[in-house]
């Protein structure tokens, strides 16, 4: 199995979207295709044993768009960089184009005023029957023109209205043709080659729409004798096919500048990556360019700049802003030892660090490529939105031709000049564009946002999950907890061949536990190193995953762990049980010790709750949400830590197997359930549930099983990463709804459903302003999103 991105150039709506993904999910291999119209890339994966990246690449070409496989050695921080260019460019070249093309057609129209108003009732001077006039009555836009603008152009201009209508009519022809074949080129262009494909699409649309207006008009100005024969007059509709081009484009534009908009989280990230690094060679510091730092190099960093790479701090101290990148506003102090990310802000002291993970394995772009991954991945909610869009394009095609033939039916006057009119409008209001993008600019807008707020979600199905989610289920120690625990006691038991004091127990307990990366591991070896014992490498070790370990150290048989652990050596803890039990209702966990087979200690561990915890298991009940806490610490340790958090159901005593088992149990009520975990033990939990959370500061394997990354180790993250995905959700129900019912409602108005009753019609630039609205209004909706928070 093999997963690859591929850019796809040529997408313009939902129809080029729904077709390229359709082509890749029928080729031979190939497991799943996902097509992101706003990120213009596919993403496949595919057995390499039945085809190959060429021969999808091929596959997309051989249906009219472009496709090129990315350079293997493109960071994520380039690709990214590179996108932003052509995003950047083709703005500018969208919005030259609409300015120029609405700037002609303000001309066009003006200089249609005096062709227009002889006929504005409905009849020229001969007699014959005129569209623009004959429309006027009904459309807003004609109405308009007739009462307000062609008064006010008479009085501005009248030496225009002595000009020979004929010289008018070819300049319109010059004019229109220039933005035709110059700002709307691509639209042709691309209908032309979905033509060739046996395809259609929004180009398409918009070609024929405006080809067969601009038909109409060529006709009428090089052949006016086939309309005077047929009592009409040889009106012209060039003005109007320019303003529906500068419409469109208009809205384009909008749409290109809101489309970067949505990405500008993932930008504001690319751009903490500093360029060059001051790397320390024998006693001089030289600045080399960030490429050329090597694992190993002493990098120096002085206050007020950004650390250029990830590594472990040597020498000095400082506090370091991480907030662009954790979402926490407090500096974290660091010294020695401690380890630094590159792209955050150093603030007050000067430090030497040691480079260790470089370019693409650095924090900063696992980041950037989950992010960029995740925008670029669908929502299920997509789904319907993609059906529809597959068949849309011919539909629409469709209503047009049965406009046209109704109105050249019914139409008393001018049937073909009237049934011109309404199906090229039924062409341009159409619009799959907005179904196209009711989903995508919402992940996007709110994956950015969930970076901001340092809550990494891992793609659209699970940023839609989260927003289903019923029962959170937390993990203890490390989620609820602070993860950090310390010794409290030490309770020794005398006896024959028993060390003889604490520090001789602590001595031996810590050098089992060394190899140990359970906290409360960590918590003995911290204790022992205090009080400066000596910490010796055990002689073997093996490890019982949530019970304890066993091992030899110093030619003795050491067994740390539960009381479970010390049963399976036939070792009892009763003589202990009551001191164990009297620490369980304080809150602390009794860690029982064996020397040689025999009960020799009892070492009890306080992990304090988190600062925040109580307040954000608040905040999810009171979303409604069930909060559970799995342990697999005792009942009476739990159950102490869960009143302090203000948890009302906890299950103790049970191993990763069992936490599995629990959720599964869970889910079979019909539960809809997120896991909250942050070590090697919770990973299956958090695999097994509907939304895995990862506490980011937890180990890589829970962060790798997780489907959203909480960058801070603190559970307002979860409460964060539920309630913007809620937030999210609506938006998308908002987004399709009115992309939905916007097609629903505009087609029929273009198609002239509401003269009968009301003798209103909708003339073609209004469809083409409806148009361009729609997708803008989607666009501009889903960047409601980044105030979320505020």
């Amino acid at each position: 199995m093999h997963t690859i991105r591929i850019p796809v150039s040529g997408m313009t709506c939902a129809a080029c979207q729904s077709r390229v993904q359709r082509t890749l999910q029928k080729q031979p291999g190939v497991a799943d295709a996902t097509v992101n119209l706003l990120m213009h890339h596919a993403t496949v994966t595919f057995h390499d044993d039945a085809t190959t990246a060429a021969a999808l690449v091929d596959a997309i070409i051989d249906v009219g768009y472009g496709a090129a496989l990315a350079a293997p050695d493109q960071s994520a921080f380039e690709e990214q960089e590179a996108r932003d260019r052509d995003l950047a460019a083709a703005y500018r070249t969208l919005r030259t184009k609409a300015i120029v093309s609405g700037a002609l057609g303000a001309v066009a129209m003006l200089v249609s005023m005096p062709l227009m108003s002889q006929l504005a009732a409905g009849a020229g001077a001969d007699g014959h029957t005129n569209v623009h006039g004959g429309l006027a009555g009904g459309d807003p836009f004609m109405r308009w023109a007739m009462t307000v603008l062609d008064p006010s152009f008479r009085r501005i201009a009248p030496w225009m209205y002595a000009v020979d209508p004929r010289v008018t009519t070819w300049g319109l022809l010059a004019l229109t043709l220039v933005v035709m074949t110059w700002a709307g080129r691509h639209f042709y262009t691309q209908a032309w080659t979905a033509f060739r494909h046996r395809a259609a699409d929004m180009n398409t649309l918009v070609a024929v729409g405006t080809g067969a207006a601009f038909l109409y008009s060529l006709l009428a100005t090089v052949a006016p004798g086939f309309f005077l024969s047929r009592g009409v007059a040889p009106d012209v509709y060039y003005e109007a096919v320019v303003l529906i081009i500068a419409l469109i484009l208009t809205g384009n534009t909008f749409e290109a500048r809101a489309t970067q908009r949505t990405s500008s989280a993932l930008r504001a990230l690319v751009g903490l990556q500093p360029k060059t690094a001051r790397v320390l060679q024998g006693e001089a510091e030289r600045d080399l360019p960030i490429a050329s730092v090597v694992a190993g190099d002493v990098v120096v960093v002085r206050p007020g700049e950004r650390i250029p790479v990830d590594g472990e701090l040597l020498a000095g101290a400082s506090a370091v802003d991480e907030s662009m990148l954790t979402g926490e506003a407090m500096p974290v102090v660091k010294g020695v030892g401690d380890r630094v990310i590159g792209g955050t802000m150093n603030t007050t002291g000067a430090f030497r660090f040691r480079a260790t993970t470089l370019g693409g394995d650095s924090v900063l772009a696992q980041i950037v490529r989950l992010m960029r991954d995740a925008q670029g991945s669908r929502a299920p909610i997509q789904h319907l939105a993609d059906r529809i869009s597959g068949i849309f394009v011919p539909t629409v095609l469709g209503l047009a031709v049965l406009t046209f033939v109704v109105w050249y039916a019914a139409a008393e006057t001018a049937p073909v000049v009237r049934a011109l009119a309404a199906a090229v409008s039924v062409l341009i209001i159409a619009c799959p564009c907005a179904m196209g993008l009711a989903v995508p600019t919402a992940v996007m807008v709110a994956t950015g946002k969930g970076a901001e707020l340092g809550v990494l979600i891992k793609g659209g199905e699970a940023l839609q999950r989260a927003g289903e989610v019923t029962t959170i289920v937390l993990d203890k120690t490390g989620t609820v907890t602070e993860g950090r625990p310390s010794v409290t006691d030490v309770v020794l038991l005398a006896g024959p061949g028993e060390p003889t004091g604490e520090d001789a127990l602590l001595t031996l307990a810590a050098s089992l536990e060394s190899r140990s990366e359970h906290p409360l591991a960590a918590s003995i070896v911290r204790r022992a190193r205090e009080r400066g014992l000596p910490v010796a490498e055990p002689a073997e070790f093996v490890s019982h995953t949530g019970r304890g370990a066993v091992g030899v150290v110093h030619g003795r048989t050491v067994a740390v762990g539960s009381a479970a652990l010390l049963a399976e050596s036939a070792v009892s803890v009763a003589a202990l049980q009551p001191a164990a039990d009297r620490l369980a209702g304080e809150g602390k966990t009794a860690v029982f010790v064996a020397i040689d087979g025999r009960l020799a200690a009892l070492i009890a561990v306080a992990d304090p709750i988190k600062a925040g915890s109580r307040d954000a298991i608040t905040q999810l009940r009171a979303m409604g949400l069930e909060v559970v806490m799995l342990t697999g610490d005792h009942q009476r340790t739990a159950d102490a830590v869960a009143r302090t958090a203000g948890i009302d159901r906890v299950v103790a005593g049970v191993l990763p197997a069992g936490k599995v088992a629990e959720i599964a149990r869970l889910q079979a009520e019909g539960r809809v359930v997120a896991m909250v975990g942050d070590g090697i033990n919770d990973a299956p939990a958090l695999a097994r549930a509907d939304v895995g959370m990862a506490i980011g500061t937890g180990t890589d394997i829970a962060i790798e099983a997780g489907d959203i990354v909480l960058m801070r180790g603190d559970l307002h993250a979860a409460v964060q990463a539920i309630a913007l995905s809620r937030r999210t959700m609506r938006t998308m129900h908002q987004n399709l709804f009115w992309a939905f019912v916007y097609n629903v409602i505009g087609i029929p108005v273009a198609a002239g459903v509401l003269f009968p009753t009301f003798g209103i019609l909708l003339s073609p630039v209004l469809a083409s302003a409806a148009m361009a609205f729609s997708s803008v209004s989607v666009v501009s909706n889903s960047l409601r999103l980044r105030r979320f928070g505020r």
